[in-house]
């Protein structure tokens, strides 16, 4: 009999810990080499973890459990193969008493609740638990298992029929046993979670943090991205969204002042000759800031296709951890959620991070008249150690300008 111990495989320079968040494959089943047999969540992306050889598995840790880079998680007897599920080597054969029974999957916390990937799964298709039948461990549901249950369509709310009014108002008589909950439940944070919540917390108590405001006049923009939308896309396949013309105004003003795109190393400070822009993501993990690289030297079509592609493998869980790692200065956009003013948090260990918020039609003046026109307030959170407070003002400014007129971002002048 040959046994071969499975441990956790380095999976970043930064990475010394994971969470066992889910168990593909049960104890005692038949896995083939290189089959997936559990999700390890890090602190910034959820992998599965392949089988080194073919065999019967046995778990030593429990599902959900944090273990260090290299620990054992489980054991594969190779004796046993998938196509057969007893050992190759001949072996006593045990009678079976009438008093035996086979073994069946316990009931704990883990039956019938989803895992992290099969929640997001789910949701995307409007299933709940009682909808999937979970395979997993215990009764746990997998991600297969949420992919193979068909989607639930949204039923339209009926309209509550109309009834004859009362005769006279009677205030009905509360009881707690049946009207109210006071049921709580506790669940574990993920590590993306956890590790979202020590990094916040780490910028704010590390960083001397500042915000500053501005407020930025879009119409132009707008009106730009309405006469040439057509022919950009035309040409290259792709919209002309906000964000690559606010990125590469930031990437412009970026290499115009260097302490804004430093990095503070203790008692020395690290500038950068390009303009490495991390994007905040949200996702149904928690928010990730994926990385473009160079955008100082990018044209806005190809600033647009770098967002849609990590954007789509932030919310889908497929991002490498170099695709997330870096970054001299940080965009995030509230608007889209309808935020009107936010103080964002820097993303350590930069400098500095720009809040974008919504778009609204409000009235100004312009050149003594009083116009309706397309305002977003622009916040810009920085390190006071690192940047001044007149230097954070300019650079907001200078963003400001540049987008108000457009062409000369077009045209770098």
């Amino acid at each position: 009999m040959s046994v071969i111990d499975m441990k956790v495989p380095v999976i970043g320079e930064s990475i010394s810990e994971v969470t066992i968040a889910v168990f593909l494959k049960q104890d005692g089943d038949i896995v083939k080499k290189d089959e997936s047999i559990c999700e390890i969540e890090s602190d910034k992306a959820t992998l599965e973890m392949p089988a080194e050889e073919g065999g019967k598995i046995e778990w030593i840790i429990e599902e959900g459990d944090d273990v260090e880079i290299g620990a054992v998680v489980c054991r594969i007897d190779t004796s046993f193969s998938a196509s057969d599920d007893a050992p190759k080597t001949a072996a006593p054969v045990k009678e079976t008493t009438t008093s035996e029974a086979p073994a069946e999957n316990k009931e704990t916390y883990a039956t019938g609740h989803p895992s992290p990937a099969a929640a997001k799964e789910m949701a995307e298709k409007n299933l709940s638990s009682a909808d999937v039948k979970g395979t997993g461990k215990d009764g746990r549901i997998t991600k297969a298992d949420a992919q193979n249950t068909p989607a639930k369509s949204i039923a339209p709310k009926e309209q509550p029929k109309k009834s004859a009014p009362a005769a006279a108002f009677v205030a009905p008589k509360v009881s707690r046993s049946s009207g109210f909950s006071r049921d709580t439940e506790r669940k574990k944070m993920s590590r993306m979670r956890r590790t979202i919540a020590k990094r916040l917390k780490e910028a704010k108590n590390e960083t001397a943090m500042l915000t500053t405001f501005n407020e930025v006049d879009l119409t132009e923009v707008m009106a730009m991205r309405k006469r040439y939308q057509e022919r950009f896309i035309a040409k290259y396949g792709i919209k002309l969204g906000f964000m690559s013309l606010f990125s590469k105004a930031c990437a412009k003003v970026l290499m115009e002042m260097p302490d804004v795109n430093s990095i503070m190393d203790e008692k020395e400070l690290i500038y950068h000759d390009y303009a490495d822009i991390s994007i905040a993501v949200s996702t149904g993990d928690g928010l990730v800031v994926p990385v473009i690289e160079n955008v100082e030297s990018l044209n806005f079509a190809e600033i647009e296709y770098k967002i849609k592609e990590l954007a789509s493998k932030a919310r889908n869980g497929s991002l490498s951890l170099a695709e997330m790692t870096g970054g001299t200065f940080t965009i995030t956009n509230g608007g889209i959620f309808g935020s009107m003013m936010s103080t964002p948090i820097i993303n350590t260990p930069q400098s500095a991070i720009l809040g974008m918020h919504n778009i609204i039609d409000r009235p100004m003046a312009i050149n003594g008249e009083v116009k309706i026109r397309k305002m977003m307030y622009l916040a810009l959170s920085y390190d006071h150690r690192v940047i001044d407070g007149s230097g954070a003002v300019t650079f907001l400014t200078k963003v400001k300008n540049l987008l108000e007129d457009p062409m000369t971002l077009m045209l770098d002048l």
